[in-house]
């Protein structure tokens, strides 16, 4: 049961972006957002986009740095991860 953060390294709206993300459960997941004042907005699935001047906000909160790699792995072996194929329902 953690809640994971990779680095932010995705460019979008003038800022870098990280995800955070549960390897345990969505429930887990948005318990943890909603803690650390992340909108609800921000989820896209599986993750939360959050912007890299809550980077370490998040990790002092309890989310884990993690590599991109390591997510996924740790997203798709919990069975919540859900692909760009089937975000687009494909």
């Amino acid at each position: 049961m953690t809640v994971l953060i990779d680095q932010p390294i995705w460019p979008a709206h003038e800022t870098l972006w990280a995800h955070l993300v549960s390897d345990h459960s969505l429930d887990e997941l948005h318990a943890f957002a909603q803690r650390a004042g992340i909108p609800r907005r921000g989820f896209d699935g599986d993750h939360y986009d959050v912007p890299e001047n809550k980077w370490h906000e998040l990790v002092a909160l309890g989310a884990l740095p993690v590599t991109v790699r390591e997510m996924v792995t740790r997203l798709r072996d919990s069975g919540l991860r859900i692909t760009q194929k089937e975000k687009r329902g494909l």
